[in-house]
C-alpha cells in the first residue's frame, strides 16, 4: 500500500509514472524473478532474444543491449553462479510462466481422485459398464472413490448394501488395494481403491 501511495503522489498519471508502477517490484508480488535494475549481480550469463547463448556480460551491458532492443533483461535462474538472465519482454516472460502454471495445475487436478456411483439394484450391464470405467481410472494412475447410493428401505438392510460393494469392487479386473474401507457416508456407502 505504501508502494501505492508513494508513486501516486509523487503524480503517477503521467505515461513514464504508469509504465514504471506496472514494472514496480510491489505490483508483481507473486513474480520472483529480478528484472532490469533489480537485478544484483555483476556478470550475468545472458540469453538473447531467439534463445541463443550470448555469453558472460557485464550487467550494465546486457542491460544497454536489452534497452538497446525496447526489452527486459529478466534473471531466470539466480542461483548458479554467474546467474543467468534472458532479454525479452517481461509481459511475455509472465504470460509464459503463468501458461506453465496453469497447465501444472491441470495436471495435478487430473491425477486427483475419480468417482464411480452405483446403486444396489443395478443391473449386472451396468455395474460390468461402471467396473470398466473404474478399470480405466485406474490404469491412468487416479485413485478411485466408489459410492453406492441406498434408497428409501435399502438404507435398514446395511449388510446387504456392503455385500453388494464388495461384489462391485470384485468385479474390477485392475489388481487394487482399498485404501479406504467401506463406510458409511452422504446417502450411502463410500470405498476408495487405488491401483497397487
Amino acid at each position: 500500500m505504501s508502494c501505492l501511495l508513494s508513486l501516486s503522489a509523487r503524480g503517477f498519471f503521467s505515461a513514464n509514472r504508469r509504465i514504471e508502477f506496472l514494472f514496480h517490484p510491489c505490483y508483481h508480488s507473486n513474480i520472483q524473478n529480478r528484472i532490469n535494475n533489480q537485478i544484483a549481480a555483476k556478470e550475468l550469463r545472458v540469453i538473447g532474444e531467439t534463445g541463443e547463448n550470448l555469453g558472460v556480460m557485464k550487467r550494465e551491458d546486457a542491460l544497454a543491449l536489452a534497452k538497446e532492443k525496447s526489452l527486459d533483461l529478466i534473471e531466470i535462474a539466480s542461483a548458479v553462479n554467474p546467474p543467468v538472465a534472458r532479454i525479452m519482454s517481461f509481459d511475455k516472460f509472465r504470460y509464459h510462466q503463468e501458461k506453465d502454471e496453469k497447465r501444472q495445475r491441470n495436471a495435478q487436478k487430473q491425477k486427483d481422485l475419480k468417482q464411480v456411483q452405483i446403486t444396489p439394484r443395478s443391473a449386472l450391464n451396468d455395474l460390468q459398464i461402471k467396473a470398466k470405467k473404474a478399470e480405466d481410472f485406474l490404469n491412468e494412475g487416479h485413485k478411485v472413490t466408489i459410492s453406492l447410493f441406498l434408497r428409501g428401505r435399502e438404507k435398514a438392510n446395511k449388510e446387504w448394501a456392503l455385500k453388494k460393494m464388495r461384489e462391485f469392487i470384485s468385479m474390477i479386473a485392475v489388481s487394487h488395494e482399498i485404501t479406504m474401507e467401506p463406510k458409511q457416508g452422504g446417502r450411502g456407502f463410500i470405498a476408495q481403491i487405488a491401483k497397487k
